[in-house]
Order: C-alpha cells, then structure tokens, then sequence
C-alpha cells in the first residue's frame, strides 16, 4: 500500500514545479489584484461610514508583496558590511498593527494605531539592546552573526517579525550604523470556558509583562462537582533572556487534580552556530496520577499515582571544524548530562516489570557535529509572518550508564537528520532516524527504533491565493517495552481527530497528506488557510505490522489567524473514519485552538534517552 504513498508523493512534487516561477506570477497577480482592491476602495470611499469600514476589514496584502520581498532578500544581506565597524545601533518599534518590516510607511487605520499606541507596551528598547542583539556598538560586522540576530528576535514569542539594516557612514569608509526594526505581537491572551458558576475555567497569559518580554501565565479551572479535587490552577513565570548571557530562567508551579508539579529551570541552547557553550539545570518536585490502558485488555484502565523528586543538569561545548569546507556553519559538540529520579509513589516495580518507575541516577554524554543554515520563506506553518527553515544536518552519538535499585545498565543511541530544499523548485525534505536503548546483561530494554520524512512543496499560485502539499511519514517501533509502554495514532500522533483504546501498540507506521490553500484576503487581519487530509495508519503489539489493517481518515476544513495576536490559530474540521473500531458514527466535527507547529532545527541539545512517541 506504501508503495502508492511515494507515487502520489511524485505526483504532488511534479505539480510543484510550477513554483520556480512564483515571483513573477505572483507580481502580475498583485498588480491585477490591486487594481481590484484599489476599486473597491473608491467605491466603498463616497461616504465616511463605507470608509471606515474598509479600513476596518481590510488590508491591502497584496500591496506587501511578502512573498517576493523575503525571497528577494534571501541571500545574506550583510556580507557587503562584512568586517566594517559597527557606529551606532538604533532601535525602532513598529505598531504592532498597520506597519511592516519590509514596508514600515503603512500605517494602520484609526483602531489599529489607537490599540498598538496606547493599549499595549512595546518591548522596551534597552531590553532589545542588553538581551536580545548579538553585537554592540565598536564590534566588527559579521554577516553571519546578524542574519542569526533576525532569526532569533523573530523566534521569541513576543515578537512578530524583525528586520536588520545596515548603512554605510557618508564620511567613513570603515564605519556602518545598524537599525533594528522590530515588530510586537499584542501580548495579552486570554482564554476559558464556562458552564456555569459551579463548573468554569480561566487563563490569562501575558507573554510581555511590562514591556520586559517577561512571560506570566495564570490558570484556574473550578468544577463543584469533581470530588478529588474542585480548583485548580496552574502560575508560569518566564524570563526569556537574564541579561546579557542569553540564559533563559523558568519558575512553575501546578496544582491540579492530574498534576501537581514545582519546579525551577535555567536553560541556555546553542543559539547560533557561533555559539561555544549552552547547558542547562532543572529542579523539581512532580505528583501525576497517571491512567493507562493494558495492551491485553483495552476496555480496562488502570490509575495509579506517580509522586518523584528529581535534577537535571548538562553542559555542552562546540567547536570550529577547520578541515571542512563549510566550516563556518558546522560544529563539532561535546555534552554531559547527568540527572537523579527519587520515586515516593510509584506502582510495584520489579527487575522486569515498570523500569520507567525505577529510582535512578543517569550519567550521559554525547558527541556530534552539526550544520545549520537557514532560509526565509512565508506560509509554511505561520499566515504570513517570516518564517526560518532549518537547512543542513546532525550527527549524534550518546552513551551512558545509569544506576537503579535493581543494578546497573549502559545506554547507547544514534541519531541523524538531513534536510534542505529540492532543486527547481520541488519544496522542502527533512528525513531523520535514530535509534536507542538500555542494555542490560547483554539484551535491549526499553529501546526505540524510529525513522521519520516531512516534506512539504514550494508555494504554487492558485487563482487569488497560494497552494502548499504536505506529506508526513513516521514509523516507530518499541524493543522490549514494558506492558504498560505503547505507542498509538490517534489525535496527533498519527490520525488525527479521533481517539480509540484500540489504536495502540509497540509498532507504528503512519502517513499523513494535507493541501492547504492560503487565501490572501485580510479580515480583521486575519488570515485563512482552506486544507484537505487525508491520514493513514497501521499499529500492532504482536506480529507483522504490514497484517494490521490501514486505519484511515479523510476530512476538510478551514484555519485563520492573526499573526499579530498571541491567541493560538482556530481551526474547524470535519472529518471521515470508514474504519476506527469502537466508534458510533464515521463522521467527526471538530473546532477549537491550535498550536502552531514549528520546523525542527538543526543544533545538538542535552544528551538524552530516545523516548518512545
């Protein structure tokens, strides 16, 4: 049946090809289509009240041209500054409705200015300055190192898009001045539900928190009628940045019925390629009543609680390869990690039976080299907003060994992930596959076999809007896991919308197919994406995976988003199941908030046991 997934995957990437010639299809239609907008605009401009409404309702997107104007600035930018003085550095908030980086003379109608000026608080200059630029003023240019200064001011969640440029002084041959341009997204998020006085629940997240980009989020649940435990409620403060040493501070505290968890976390990642070290430490106590379902009995569900004490802590350190070609975007990493697991409650642990559950202590290391690049490109995950696309490799070897109250075991693993964009215009592949386990008087325990392929293809015109494939393979297979470790597909993990006891098992193959068209239109500024599904997927714990039958699923639906708020996208969807067991009726409609997904990124992080997801 696979064999027919790479054919219709053929099929889609051929059709693609058409978009090498994006650019100047897509400026015949902006012109065609501003004309439109232009008319419509005078039409709607004979009467003050048909004015406002336009400015209200619409935006001229086509007017942006986003699409051609990040392609066009995809080579490096600040390679012609390269090693000129740095004179001054400016920093210049956009409103966070109305302008835009690549066109900061569009202004917002009267609402859109009367919110961005006086009911929200940009990141505060000296914040942007002290512990979000990689450079100071006196430093040399690195063209590198500025292009990596935008991705990441447009990675942090309080920001929706950002902008270097550098200009030459009119009286030095040897000095530039560097503007920042940086857009916020409204900060404030606020969600929940209510049933009633004696069943509602509450969420406040303010993801700038004084224009500190400090993030606090806040959440209360209460329901009467719940006899273990009526409120709940959940506090997260985030620092993103402790000064100048990119270290990310983290303190929670959880108490609900679930989940009762307190812990504190400082973090550093390897940032950039050029950065040399990144490590981190975590302390926490964590309380989880945990449900699970036997494999030999599915309509059963066992709960038990799981009470432990546990630390984390890893450091890691990069180095130059100078013997290879590109060896300004690869790294060669060492990293050590050790962690500590103290169980209070747990379910009967024996030699063979819930290893997960054992009290241990674990000492990992790992070494690897990797090489990151990146690429701009537009609605791919985001509706509009710049987003960067990992391009290069890794390579990682971890080994360790952990002590249990039931002996010692060494671990071994290996991972490998590649990913760039097809020549002519044929899109973008990641491929990844590792392996990993514990071993244990020379035999696997607890070990993960897994291999997955992403691909989606380049943005095609279609009519007045954009047209993007996706294809999406995993396959997961569980060595020697303990009965109440399973892999499933339903919800996210393969087929999504439904959830089924009887979709579980140690081996997993799953496809997953989406045509998303991208309207251009504006409403409100918000933006919508049309899609198809179509997800397939096989799971079994005993024998050949290929005898389980093909789970399938197939539906449509509509998502839109305003990239300038921090509410999650929403999204509605109907969907098919011809042959989920255990369910009432084929069809399933569906809606609510989605998180918005993010392409996997290239850099080495702490060492770590491959999980079984």
């Amino acid at each position: 049946m696979f064999r027919y997934i790479v054919l219709i995957v053929f099929i889609l990437t051929a059709f693609t090809t058409q978009s090498q010639n994006l650019d100047s299809l897509s400026s015949a239609r902006n012109e065609r289509d501003s004309i439109r907008y232009t008319r419509l605009k005078e039409s709607m401009g004979k009467t003050k009240l048909s004015r406002h409404l336009y400015r209200l309702l619409f935006r001229d997107v086509y007017n942006r041209g986003r699409v051609g104007e990040v392609s066009a600035i995809e080579t490096n930018p600040f390679i012609p500054f390269e090693g000129l003085i740095i004179g001054s550095i400016s920093i210049r908030q956009l409103d966070i409705f109305g302008e835009s980086v690549y066109d900061t003379t569009r202004q917002g109608n009267r609402l859109e200015r009367f919110i961005s000026q006086h009911l929200h608080t940009n990141t505060r200059d000296r914040i942007i300055r002290n512990s979000f630029l990689l450079f100071n003023e006196g430093d040399l240019i690195n063209a590198q190192q500025l292009k990596d200064n935008e991705r990441l001011l447009r990675s942090n969640p309080t920001i929706l898009d950002a902008r270097i440029l550098v200009t030459r002084r009119a009286e030095s041959t040897w000095l530039a001045d560097v503007v920042v341009l940086v857009q916020d997204v409204w900060s404030l998020n606020v969600s929940g539900g209510f049933a009633g006085f004696d069943h509602f629940n509450l969420g406040v997240d303010n993801i700038n928190v004084g224009g500190y980009a400090h993030s606090h989020y806040n959440a209360i649940r209460w329901n009467a009628q719940d006899t273990l435990q009526r409120l709940q409620f959940r506090s997260i403060y985030t620092i993103p940045y402790i000064g100048k040493t990119f270290i990310t501070g983290q303190a929670s505290f959880i108490w609900e019925r679930d989940l009762k968890q307190q812990s504190i976390r400082l973090s550093r990642p390897f940032l950039t390629v050029q950065t040399k070290y990144a490590g981190s430490f975590e302390l926490g106590h964590a309380r989880i009543q945990e449900y699970k379902r036997p494999l030999e009995d599915r309509n059963s569900i066992i709960s038990y609680p799981v009470a432990y004490n546990y630390f984390d802590v890893w450091i890691g350190r990069s180095f130059k390869l100078p013997a290879i070609s590109d060896q300004e975007n690869t790294r060669f990493i060492v990293a050590l990690r050790t962690n500590n697991y103290n169980y209070i409650q747990r379910p009967d642990v024996r030699a063979d039976t819930n290893k997960i559950y054992w009290k241990r202590h674990a000492t990992l290391a790992s070494v690897g080299y990797s090489n990151r690049n990146y690429r701009r490109d537009v609605l791919i995950y985001g509706f509009g907003r710049t987003e960067d696309v990992p391009l290069g490799s890794l390579f990682a070897l971890t080994v360790g060994r952990e002590s249990t109250e039931f002996g010692q075991r060494g671990y071994g693993g290996v991972q490998y992930a590649t990913a760039n964009y097809l020549p002519r215009g044929l899109g973008y592949l990641h491929g990844m596959a590792n392996i990993g386990s514990y071993f244990q008087a020379g035999k696997a325990q607890q070990g993960v076999l897994g291999g997955q392929l992403n691909y989606f293809s380049g943005l095609a015109p279609m009519g007045k809007s954009y047209f993007r494939q996706f294809v999406n393979i995993r396959y997961t297979y569980g060595i020697n896991r303990d009965p109440l470790e399973y892999l499933n597909i339903s919800r996210n993990e393969g087929i999504r919308g439904v959830s089924s006891v009887y979709l579980i098992g140690t081996k997993r193959l799953t496809a997953g197919f989406e045509s998303v068209l991208f309207s251009t239109r504006s409403i409100l500024g918000f933006r919508i994406a049309y899609f198809l599904f179509s997800d397939l997927g096989l799971v079994t714990s005993n024998g050949s995976l290929w005898k389980s039958p093909v789970y399938q699923g197939y539906g449509l639906g509509f998502r839109f988003r305003n990239e300038n708020l921090t509410f999650n996208t929403f999204q509605v969807r109907v969907g098919f199941y011809p042959n989920i067991p255990d369910v009432h009726t084929p069809w399933r409609f569906e809606g609510g908030g989605i998180s918005t997904l993010q392409l996997r990124d290239f850099d080495i992080a702490a060492p770590s046991i491959l999980p079984l997801r």
